[in-house]
């Protein structure tokens, strides 16, 4: 069992965070831990808080570490909805790259728009159903954002 006077953990799920720099700033600022969990090495600050997690290669060990490791005194980094859910579950809370939090309210249809998509794309045929089109490129005002929430939930888990 957690408690609030045990430090916030900051996973990040590494493989395609374009935010890693943003969280190992905020993290030092109100001394947050972090791990950052991946299949392969990233190189991580020296810090006593910054810890490199590496999994195996095997498919969702990484989500599966995060998952398992998830509580109340975690802020899970992911743009990875299934792993949203799982993390929300354990009482996370999650924050997108783009600094929009995933919340109880929000999971049920993140999840029904997913698997809408995925049936969509599996139903194209020609280039787009290939490509899938992928998501919007990432901007500076969703760099922006994204400090803002970390910041802003750190805060309000009694960290600030």
């Amino acid at each position: 069992m957690t408690s609030p006077a045990d430090p916030v953990t900051i996973l990040v799920d590494a493989d395609a965070c374009p935010v890693k720099e943003e969280i190992y700033r905020v993290a030092d600022r109100y001394k947050a831990q972090v791990r950052v969990v991946s299949n392969s090495p990233f190189r991580v600050p020296v810090s006593e808080r910054v810890k490199r997690v590496v999994v195996s290669d095997g498919f969702d060990a990484a989500d599966d570490w995060i998952a398992e490791n998830a509580n109340e005194r975690s802020v899970v980094v992911t743009g990875d909805i299934l792993l949203a859910e799982r993390c929300l579950k354990a009482g996370a809370r999650v924050l997108k790259h783009d600094g929009r939090e995933f919340d109880a309210a929000s999971i049920g249809s993140a999840i029904a728009t997913r698997a809408i998509m995925e049936d969509l794309r599996a139903g194209m045929d020609g280039p787009l159903g290939a490509s899938g089109g992928g998501p919007p490129p990432f901007t500076k005002a969703d760099r922006s954002h994204f400090l803002q929430a970390l910041d802003g939930v750190l805060v309000r888990m009694g960290r600030g």
